[in-house]
């Protein structure tokens, strides 16, 4: 991070820490809350701000966790892309209630959110897949995202394999990748402040509109 982007960082920081969330916050749309709070993450220098903890559980309700990238927001949800026959994927097949984490740790904030898992058009993840660079997209058809690797050098040739099938071609979509959109149903805004007397607001949807509540630190 540059010394300007730190200064950036801190100043965004103080000024949470200092005022907190304020009781305007509460009549705003949880996006928009989420779009100011991600604006501010991206100006101030963090190493991908768009990172989240997706969490995810079997049917039985075995949870398991990792990070990915948010690739999209809106007043629809939170999309990640994926390959369809992942660990992640499996589990949000067989349960699509998932929890998903933002932590902006210099900024002292963090946004939990809890919804349902659904799959976005293919015409959506293709636009996507073809943005995409082109190791990016080899590795996609190489990789068989969570089955087991004998070696490195397996994954290695496999590359090859994949680059001598499609030369200079396009690279395809394939059939088992693509995206996930998390539709939220409840969201937590966290804001450090001092002595832990932290800011906690919860939005929760109850027949399909919004309502908020604070919560004890």
């Amino acid at each position: 991070m540059s010394f300007l982007h730190s200064l950036r960082a801190l100043w965004t920081a103080g000024k949470g820490i200092s005022l907190g969330l304020p009781e305007i916050t509460e009549g705003l749309q949880p996006i928009d809350l989420f779009d100011a709070w991600f604006s501010d993450a991206q100006k101030s220098g963090l190493y991908l701000p768009e990172a989240m903890t997706v969490a995810t559980a079997t049917a039985e309700g075995k949870p398991s966790a990792r990070m990915v990238l948010l690739k999209s927001v809106d007043v629809e949800g939170f999309v990640f892309f994926t390959n369809y026959e992942s660990r992640k994927a499996s589990e949000i097949e067989a349960n699509s209630n998932v929890s998903i984490l933002f932590h902006w740790p210099i900024l002292q904030r963090q946004v939990r959110i809890e919804g349902r898992a659904e799959r976005v058009s293919r015409e959506e993840s293709n636009d996507y897949f073809q943005s995409r660079p082109r190791g990016s997209r080899i590795g996609a058809w190489a990789s068989t995202q969570s089955s087991k690797l004998e070696s490195k050098a397996a994954l290695q040739a496999r590359v090859k394999e994949v680059e001598a099938q499609f030369g200079n071609g396009d690279i395809p979509l394939p059939d088992y990748w693509g995206g996930y959109r998390i539709r939220p149903e409840r969201m937590e805004f966290w804001q450090g402040r001092p002595f832990r007397l932290h800011d906690r607001l919860i939005y929760e949807r109850v027949d399909g509109d919004w309502k908020t509540h604070r919560l004890f630190p």
